[in-house]
């Protein structure tokens, strides 16, 4: 082969490794890890996946959905791994293992991938009655020691204020539930279903889950936000 076609061939060849690269990098198709969230009231991350995962270079984000924005910004891999929210070895003392205002990103957990879960501000809320379910999705078959379902209290408005501890009010729970007491997800996977039922409610306020799995001491931290219609 002639000296010039092999450098040709050479800078082509190191072009589409450069451009497979890239679009590794920028485009995963996947979570990297399967594990789980809260798909209903949706967690912040799985969201703004969800609203942005296919369109997330799209500069009218920034104006549509602000909270969402900043998050992609901060790091894409807080959407791009949506089921990996989670702390290991907390030995059931989640708060001493999490700091108050840090809820949201699981005390800035896994060298603070999740931290903009944290800001403060408009985050799209899905709209609840008194009385609606938390539909937790679990991709990988943990099932769960337990699961605890608080809503913030009354007067708490979570596009002002960071959520701490003494915020919660504890709404639902579930014990030691084996994933074969789930009901299969359509898309894959498993999903377990609490009902919280209030009264009296209106405006915003924070849902948060706490999944304790089974298969490790490992434990998924969720903040759904949510208005009273």
């Amino acid at each position: 082969m002639p000296r010039r076609a092999r450098i040709g061939l050479a800078i082509s060849t190191a072009a589409g490794v450069l451009a497979a690269a890239l679009i590794s990098v920028v485009l995963p198709s996947a979570p990297a890890a399967a594990h789980g969230s809260i798909t209903g009231p949706a967690s912040r991350n799985y969201g703004c996946w969800q609203r942005w995962g296919s369109d997330f270079q799209n500069p009218a984000m920034a104006t549509q959905d602000p909270m969402c924005w900043q998050a992609w910004q901060a790091d894409p891999n807080a959407m791009w791994n949506w089921n990996g929210l989670y702390r290991e070895g907390v030995a059931g003392n989640h708060q001493g293992a999490i700091p108050d205002a840090q809820l949201c990103s699981a005390g800035r957990t896994q060298s603070g991938r999740y931290a903009a879960m944290d800001t403060v501000g408009d985050w799209k809320a899905t709209t609840v009655g008194n009385s609606f379910p938390v539909r937790l999705w679990d991709q990988a078959g943990h099932g769960a020691d337990y699961i605890r379902v608080y809503v913030t209290r009354a007067g708490f408005n979570p596009v002002t204020t960071a959520v701490k501890w003494s915020d919660l009010v504890l709404v639902s729970q579930a014990g030691n539930t084996p994933v074969g007491q789930w009901t299969p997800a359509a898309a894959g996977g498993w999903e377990k279903t609490l009902q919280v039922s209030l009264s009296g409610r209106t405006g915003r306020a924070l849902v948060y889950t706490i999944w304790q799995a089974s298969h490790l001491d490992q434990s998924y931290y969720f903040c759904s936000d949510i208005a009273f219609g």
